[in-house]
This record gives structure tokens, C-alpha cells and sequence, in this order.
């Protein structure tokens, strides 16, 4: 890529202008705010993207390899426009005016860095690789959890943790903003949070919390439920989504919610033959997809572009927030008797018409979260070992899984459990490791960077040191 220089460029650091040109004149660059980081997303085969977002109303330049160019705009500075369609309470919701810039690195870049901020540069093959999802502070009618609370929600200290572990590469599953409605009066351990969709929300939520692991690595960002056009999507593909911003496909009008809920299927190489396939599930029903919703039909083809792009590798990890292959549980309030539930209907109606096994047989390990908790599945049946990593700041599902499962209960029809472990109320992350062509250690961490069980995947299959983590 052939960097295009502005007027600006002479704004390089001393050190960068000395070794490039003798006697060069200098400014020192203004340094970004705490809660700008800027960042890198990686996108289609891998291409990475530095991006900022901030409230400053001109981008500035990014040096690469010691040259600069101008960021370019991806959305204008304003506000998150409201919905026609919003509940109108959301017209008293902060939504400061922000600026989001984006630059596409040029492959084989050794460094980049925004407003003095070096940026973490992707790796030709990504060793080590953090995990986590369901990030955000939950904020909604019945369910409050105290976001001014470190005890009570740990998203920063769980992301300063996992930057510490030294990442090549951060993959989140999704659902990275949760205050939706306003914090009750008299509830000091969430009062003056800021909810709604805006930017307020979104930095409060992620990217305040999230700056020492964001400034770690690139990221592979996942779109959750919470991700959907009818809540938070418009944030989403303004700032976290790795293909050039579209209007139509920003969410902001109703109208064109069929196309903005729904991103087509991605892959991002890992080197010596893997890849990461990612996969929009936000829009799909936990209830089921009938024939007549023409959302099956989109992930049906959105099975067909998984499995076209999986045919590119050796091994392949599916990325996607929903659950296929795991398990959650409820409990009768009155009788207190806990019944498991498997994995998302909708996507299993859509998927199992294409293939029994409702991924092709080519995946061979899932990365999801939604279910807030840690939990490994694998099978003695051809499908892909699933890893769930939904642990990592939102209040969490504290219903006790079993030790074993039930013989003959399965996530979905025909998977037949052949090894399981599960960590419920601890918030954490996963790592993954890689140690061979087709092998990986994972790794469970908790909030300070503990390691709470250790597992083993060869293949499709992995297994546990643990059956169940107990205690926080």
C-alpha cells in the first residue's frame, strides 16, 4: 500500500522525524484521552484496521513505519442518530458527538502508532490468543448490577488481566453493551451511569474499561444480540465492525433492518493452515426460525458461505456469539428444580437444514458466549468441540450447571456429550494456546489473572483437568 502524505506528515515524533530526516522540524503529538484508545480490527483475510474514535472534530494522522497520512473519516462527528421507531425515554439519554477515523495497515507493517499511542500490530500467526465476551454492565428493567463497583462488575480489571498474559491476538464473542436504561434513584452502586445507546454509553461500557487490552492486540470483534439493529447495532458498525461503514447497512432506519442485521461470514488467517470463521448470529430466536421467517433463509445461506470459506483451511474455529453445542440452565423459583437448555433454536433450524450436524464437518472447534459463564463441550459424535467465554464483566447466570451431564442429554439433536466442564459465577477470561498444527491449550483465567483449569484440544475433541470449577 502506497501511504499518501498530507501537509500534516511533519507532525512525526522526534525520535521517528531524526531518524528520517535530518534536521526536520517538529510538534509533539497530542496524546490520546484515556477513554479514545485507539485500536486495530481485523477483517477479511486478516486485514487489519487502526481506528479512533473521538470527540476531536478532525481525524488525525497515523505514523506507519515512521512516515504519516492522514486517518480518514469512517462516520462524520455527531451524535448516534435515534431511531424513528426508539422508545422515547432514549430522547433523554447521554449521546455525545464523536468522530470515528479509520486507516487500512498495509501487510508487513512493523509499526503504527495514533496521537503518540503505539498500535498492536497483527501477527502472521497468532500463538496466543485471549477470549472473552459479554462485557458491558447490565443495566435493564429487573435486573441491575452495580456498574460503579469493581466487586460487582470487573471488566477492567478482567481486561487489564488478560493484556498482562502478553496477546498476540483478542477475539471478543459479543454483546459489549448493556446499559439500556437508566440507573433507578437511590441505587448508589450504579448512579450517574450513563445508558441508552450513544457514545457516553459505549465508552462507559467498553471502551474506558477496555483500553489496556485494546492497546494489547488487534481484535477480531464478534456482533451479539445486544449488537442487533433494535438495540445497540448502530454503534456496532460504526465502531467495532471491520468492513467500510454503508449506509442502509448502519442500522439507523428501520427499514433497512434486513440488511443491517445481518453481516456476511468472514474468515482471518492464523497461519500454518488455520483460519477464524466469523459469523453474525445477532438477529437470529432463541425460540426458533419457522419456514416462513425469511431468516432462516439468511442463515441458511450464511451456512453456505461458512462452509465455502472453510474449505480455504486445515482446521478451522467457528466465531459466533450463540451457543450451538452448550448448555445453560434454569431453576423453578418455587421448587428450585434445574433444567439444562442446549443451544440457540434458530440458528440450529436454519443450520440443520443444510447439514445433520449443523456445522459443516470441516469446524472443528466453536468460540461463543451469550450464556454468561465458562464452559467446554466435546463429543464423541462428529461435531466441533465448543468453547464458551461468556464470563467477562455482565451480571452473570449463577444457576449451577451439573458436574456431568445427564446420559442421553444433549445441546442439539444427534450431539452426543462425550466430555464437559463448566465454571458458573466467576468472571474471567479464556486463552487459547497454540502448541500444533491441529492443537491448543486452553486456558481459564480469573478477574486477576489466575489460572482456574487447563484443557487440551486436539482436533475436534478436547478435554479438562476439571470438571467444574468451584468457587470465585
Amino acid at each position: 500500500m502506497r501511504l499518501h502524505f498530507s501537509p500534516r506528515a511533519a507532525a512525526l515524533s522526534g525520535a521517528a522525524c531524526a531518524a528520517l530526516f535530518a534536521g526536520c522540524v517538529t510538534r509533539p503529538l497530542p496524546l490520546a484521552p484515556a477513554d479514545e484508545p485507539a485500536y486495530v480490527v481485523l477483517g477479511e483475510q486478516g486485514q487489519g484496521t487502526a481506528r479512533l474514535v473521538t470527540r476531536a472534530r478532525a481525524c488525525p494522522d497515523i505514523a506507519v513505519d515512521g512516515q504519516a497520512a492522514p486517518m480518514r473519516v469512517r462516520v462524520p462527528h455527531g451524535p448516534i442518530p435515534l431511531r424513528p421507531n426508539a422508545d422515547p425515554a432514549l430522547r433523554g439519554a447521554p449521546n455525545s458527538a464523536v468522530l470515528a477515523c479509520e486507516f487500512p495497515l498495509p501487510p508487513g507493517a512493523r509499526s503504527a502508532s495514533v496521537r503518540g499511542q503505539a498500535l498492536a500490530l497483527p501477527a502472521a500467526a497468532p500463538r496466543r490468543i485471549v477470549v472473552l465476551g459479554d462485557t458491558g454492565c447490565r443495566l435493564k428493567k429487573g435486573t441491575w448490577q452495580d456498574c460503579n463497583d469493581p466487586a460487582s462488575y470487573p471488566f477492567a480489571q478482567v481486561a487489564a488481566a488478560a493484556a498482562a498474559w502478553k496477546p498476540d491476538l483478542v477475539v471478543h464473542v459479543g454483546d459489549y453493551h448493556y446499559r439500556e436504561d437508566p440507573c433507578p434513584a437511590g441505587r448508589p452502586g450504579c448512579a450517574g451511569s450513563p445508558w441508552g445507546y450513544g457514545w457516553d454509553t459505549w465508552r462507559a461500557d467498553f471502551f474506558a474499561p477496555g483500553a489496556a487490552l485494546l492497546r494489547a492486540a488487534p481484535w477480531v470483534m464478534t456482533r451479539g444480540n445486544h449488537e442487533s439493529c433494535a438495540r445497540s447495532g448502530q454503534a456496532f458498525w460504526r465502531y467495532l465492525d471491520p468492513r467500510p461503514y454503508q449506509a442502509g447497512r448502519d442500522c439507523d432506519q428501520p427499514r433497512d433492518d434486513a440488511l443491517g442485521d445481518h453481516g456476511d461470514p468472514y474468515a482471518v488467517p492464523l497461519g500454518n493452515g488455520a483460519q477464524l470463521i466469523v459469523f453474525d448470529t445477532s438477529n437470529t430466536n432463541w425460540r426458533g426460525l419457522p419456514e416462513s421467517d425469511p431468516r432462516r433463509a439468511r442463515y441458511r445461506d450464511a451456512w453456505r458461505r461458512i462452509d465455502a470459506l472453510a474449505r480455504n483451511a486445515s482446521y478451522n474455529i467457528g466465531v459466533d456469539h450463540h451457543p450451538l453445542f452448550a448448555f445453560g440452565a434454569n431453576q423453578d423459583a418455587k421448587t428450585g428444580k434445574v433444567t439444562l437448555f442446549g443451544g440457540d433454536k434458530g440458528l440450529l433450524d436454519a443450520f440443520g437444514d443444510m447439514d445433520k450436524g449443523y456445522l459443516p464437518a470441516s469446524i472443528s472447534m466453536l468460540l461463543s458466549g451469550h450464556v454468561h459463564l465458562w464452559e467446554q463441550v466435546s463429543f464423541s459424535s462428529r461435531h466441533p468441540t465448543q468453547l464458551v467465554s461468556g464470563f467477562s464483566g455482565t451480571a452473570e447466570d449463577t444457576v449451577p450447571l451439573p458436574a456431568a451431564i445427564p446420559p442421553g442429554a444433549g445441546p442439539a439433536p444427534g450431539a452426543i456429550v462425550e466430555h464437559f466442564s463448566s465454571w458458573v459465577d466467576g468472571f474471567g477470561f479464556m486463552t487459547l494456546e497454540r502448541t500444533g498444527a491441529a492443537s491448543w491449550e486452553v486456558g481459564v483465567w480469573d478477574r486477576e489473572g489466575r489460572r482456574r483449569n487447563r484443557c487440551a484440544v486436539e482436533g475436534s475433541k478436547s478435554r479438562c483437568e476439571l470438571a467444574q470449577v468451584q468457587g470465585k
